[in-house]
Formats: C-alpha cells, structure tokens, sequence
C-alpha cells in the first residue's frame, strides 16, 4: 500500500503529479490522511452556468476528486478501482470564492468501498453532500465476461 499512498502523497507537494482534471480546474490536494482527504477549489465566473451560479458539474468534480483520493489511500500496490455510482445533493448556490470538499471513506471491503463528502463554502457553510460507490480492482484476477455470449 505504501507505493501509491506516496504517490498520493506526492500532490500534496508537487501539484504536476496531480491527475490532470485537478489542474484544469485548478484544485488542489489540502490535507490527506488513511481514508480521508480534504482538496480546496477557487471558484469564480469562469464556472458559472447560465443562471450565474456555479455549474454543478464542477462541483461534482470536486467532489468526486475528493472521495477518489480518499479510497486511493486504502488501496495496496495490486489494486485500483473505479466507480460504480456517484450521487451528489446541492444545498445552496456558489456564486464565487473557495470551496473545500472533505472526503471520508466510510466502508473498504474486498471489492467495494463506499465514500462520503462534504462541499462548504468559504463560510464553512455546507453547500452539497455527496457518496460514491467504487468498486475495487486487482491486478491479475479474473474478470467477468462483458460481451454477451452469442
């Protein structure tokens, strides 16, 4: 499990490491832990929707950056994953300034993990709740036909 942690890790200190969406939208990795991360976004009209409010898409990819991360860090060497469903609940609109997602795992088992986030706004105002589902991947184990069998 060390091999990626220090990869994630590594975000924290050098943001070009960072998957390439975080840099597009500009977020950033603020706090990490086992099971847990906290990353940070500036908002402003460039991410605005037509009713001048933050579009909720990149709020649910703050958010879903966040609670990746999260289960990044119960992973060992031999295992990935990837997310099955993503569920995102907006409370209030975000007009501008900085947002902070925090991200907790809330269940890791062999094959499924389940995380929980929290967005506030700079006020520390909760302004959207979100959970994801992700399945756990391993490294040379057999997977399920995909193409049906004719």
């Amino acid at each position: 499990m060390a091999a990626l942690n220090d990869r994630v890790r590594s975000f924290l200190n050098d943001a070009s490491k960072a998957p390439p969406i975080m840099g597009t939208l500009g977020m950033r990795l603020a706090k990490l832990g086992e099971g847990e991360a906290t990353m940070k976004l500036k908002v402003d009209r460039r991410f605005h929707n037509p009713m001048g409010t933050l579009h909720g898409g990149i709020m649910t990819d703050l958010a879903d950056a966040c609670m990746g991360i999260a289960t990044m860090t119960t992973l060992r060497d031999s295992e990935t994953f990837t997310t099955i469903e993503l569920k995102m609940n907006f409370l209030r609109p975000v007009i501008e300034g900085e947002l902070t997602a925090e991200a907790k795992v809330v269940h890791r088992g062999r094959t499924v993990a389940m995380t929980e986030v929290v967005v506030k706004d700079q006020g520390a105002k909760e302004v959207a709740r979100g959970m994801a589902t992700q399945m756990v991947l391993r490294a040379g184990e057999r997977r399920p036909r995909t193409e049906p069998k004719n």
